[in-house]
């Protein structure tokens, strides 16, 4: 495992495009199981609700989108770090089906760059601040691993 990419050990061998195009439904399926009323509960103190994840998730697809566009259109991009516990201040009352809408439509359109630029934009450099260099497909891995280790998350609280 790289230290660049702290969710490659996630990775399970599928193609990169077959795992972020599975999550949508595999996560939506997971929202139905759990529920409306159970999605806010929080499984421990400090741990983020299902609604929650659902948010972060969007949160994150909105920056993973942003970061790949970057990639593609700036030589040598430096990519800016969240604090995704910031961000999450603002989750309260975000229901799980809206962040899932939103996650949707953000990861199919983010799909769709992918489709599109890779193989060929595989190797666009791009830095992180925390993490150093990076490539697009780095980039689309961490998306992939980050989309697992969520699902394992969901997959605990559906149970």
């Amino acid at each position: 495992m790289s230290d660049l990419n702290p969710y490659e050990k996630f990775l399970d061998g599928r193609p990169l495009e077959t795992i972020l195009a599975a999550t949508p439904p595999a996560i939506a399926a997971l929202i139905e199981t759990i529920g409306p009323a159970k999605s806010t509960t929080l499984p421990a103190p400090g741990k983020w609700s299902a609604a929650e994840i659902l948010c972060h998730l969007a949160d994150c697809e909105l920056a993973f989108g942003f970061r790949l566009r970057q990639t593609l259109a700036e030589d040598n991009h430096v990519m800016q770090p969240f604090d995704q516990d910031k961000w999450a201040t603002a989750y309260s009352g975000i229901s799980a089906a809206s962040a899932l809408a939103a996650f949707i439509a953000m990861r199919n359109w983010n799909l769709e760059l992918i489709r599109k630029t890779l193989p060929t934009s595989a190797d666009r450099k791009v830095s992180h601040p925390e993490r150093g260099a990076m490539t697009f497909k780095t980039i689309v891995e961490t998306m992939a691993g980050h989309d697992i280790n969520h699902l394992g998350q969901l997959e605990r609280l559906a149970r």
